[in-house]
């Protein structure tokens, strides 16, 4: 390689790192951990490329990208950050760098874009308006925020990096998105990012469900004109309501008012266009979707990010927050996490409120994994209650979960009711050898409702003697 290149990171070790690499390819370097220093050299006419950090000392990396562009327009700008979020991704792009890459990098893979910076063409000569980067950061100021969805949009891993930067190249564009995955990837999360993070930000925020009735549908999509409308998991809602929606956004997009028609983006299971091919999803509703394409990764994909992710989860579940030792971490990457994010964040809010040190070692992870943890003293009846009632939480979590971010259909207690209600009176049932009498006795109903309940339940009634 040949040409000058100008380092800006506070890490000296980075700074030794780099200067020796790029001096044996060839390179001239000037280093610094100053932002100051910096933007003075390139003042000065120094450097061909230029590599700098974000998070700096005396500033922030991003921000002085377009003071670089004012001043040297075509200067290459390498941007590596710590800060592994899709925020950053979305700023790096709409700063205009010439690459991005996350810490901790592979330097061999910095060293090809360095080599790419130095030898393309320089681009042309224009420097980005003020609200190109004040919008940016005002996002990543929300984002920041420990409550903000954008928060768990984090990720070191590759898969992880892949997405934000598509995200980052759609997320000012009014193509229509599909955000596919498991459920508990956080798909509801990155459609929120998609409007949060974008040109839309300050529009309407509309959701459409499979609970919404069809008649309302007009005045959901009417309500989400000059923003983002959301449609969650169509795949799922009866056919009807999905012809409804099909037509309503043909009419908004060709119609007089198409310019203020809100942006489309749907969540969906990991394989659209086989829910499309099979009938779940009408193909005219899946292609006005999938202008593109969005795939959520499961966490078993993006192991690494799990210390980053866990940490995230403990900070928002207690302050001052618990840390995770190497075997806690250890034994949270082997479990197979079938809820993924969602699975994650309660396992460790639950860690957090019953760790009882500064420190979660594995024994206690083993046994949050196991299920939620079991009440401390009182008797044997109080245990056993304690017990019933955490199963019974478990149960009902995992129902959910299995949900992904839609509700579980109507009728949820009657239906709950029945299946705890049918083993109770069975058991019960067995335990007094079919003798109704005590059974209702037992349960403290009356016998003609012991009866009915029976009937209803379609529960075998065997009179036997008990052995004892």
């Amino acid at each position: 390689m040949d040409g000058t290149v100008l380092v800006a990171d506070d890490d000296r070790t980075i700074r030794t790192v780099l200067t020796q690499a790029l001096t044996r390819a060839g390179c001239k370097v000037h280093a610094t951990g100053s932002l100051g220093q910096l933007m003075r050299w390139v003042d000065e006419g120094r450097g061909d490329l230029v590599v700098t950090d974000v998070m700096m000392p005396d500033g922030n990396g991003l921000d002085l990208v377009p003071s670089i562009a004012r001043t040297r327009p075509g200067l290459p700008v390498i941007v590596i950050s710590a800060q592994n979020t899709i925020v950053t991704a979305i700023r790096a792009t709409e700063a205009a760098v010439f690459d991005y890459l996350p810490k901790p990098f592979d330097l061999p893979e910095l060293m090809a874009r360095v080599r790419a910076g130095l030898a393309r063409q320089p681009r042309r000569e224009t420097a980005p308006a003020p609200a190109t980067t004040a919008a940016p950061a005002a996002a990543a100021a929300a984002a920041a925020r420990s409550d903000d969805p954008a928060s768990m949009l984090i990720g070191h891993a590759p898969v992880m990096q892949a997405l934000f930067r598509t995200v980052a190249r759609v997320v000012n564009t009014d193509l229509a998105v599909i955000v596919a995955g498991e459920p508990g990837t956080g798909r509801s999360t990155l459609a929120q990012a998609l409007h949060s993070l974008g040109d839309r930000r300050d529009g309407p925020l509309v959701r459409i469900t499979a609970g919404d009735p069809a008649d309302t549908l007009a005045a959901r999509l009417d309500a989400a004109r000059g923003g983002t409308l959301v449609l969650e998991d169509p795949a799922g809602w009866d056919p009807a309501a999905q012809a409804r929606i099909a037509g309503l956004i043909e009419a908004a997009e060709a119609g007089p008012d198409r310019a203020h028609a809100p942006r489309l983006v749907a969540t969906t299971g990991p394989d659209p266009e086989a829910d499309a091919a099979e009938g779940r999803l009408r193909p005219d509703l899946y292609y006005r979707l999938a202008g593109l394409v969005l795939t959520a990764p499961p966490l078993r994909a993006r192991l690494d990010d799990l210390p980053a992710l866990a940490q995230v989860s403990l900070e928002r579940a207690a302050s001052p927050a618990p840390q995770l030792s190497n075997g806690a971490l250890d034994a949270l990457r082997a479990h197979p996490f079938p809820g993924n994010l969602r699975e994650l964040d309660n396992i460790l809010r639950r860690l957090a409120l019953t760790a009882t040190g500064a420190t979660i070692e594995a024994p206690e992870v083993a046994v949050a994994l196991a299920g939620p943890a079991q009440p401390r003293g009182g008797d044997a009846r109080g245990a056993a209650n304690g017990r019933l009632a955490d199963t019974v939480e478990q149960h009902l979590q995992r129902y959910f979960d299995m949900h992904g971010d839609q509700l579980p259909p109507p009728g949820l207690y009657d239906r709950i009711m029945r299946e705890v209600e049918r083993p109770l009176i069975q058991i019960a049932l067995d335990a007094c050898s079919g003798n109704q009498l005590r059974c209702a006795d037992l349960l403290g109903i009356n016998r003609n409702t012991l009866r009915k309940k029976v009937s209803d339940l379609n529960i075998e009634v065997a009179r036997r003697r008990r052995v004892m």
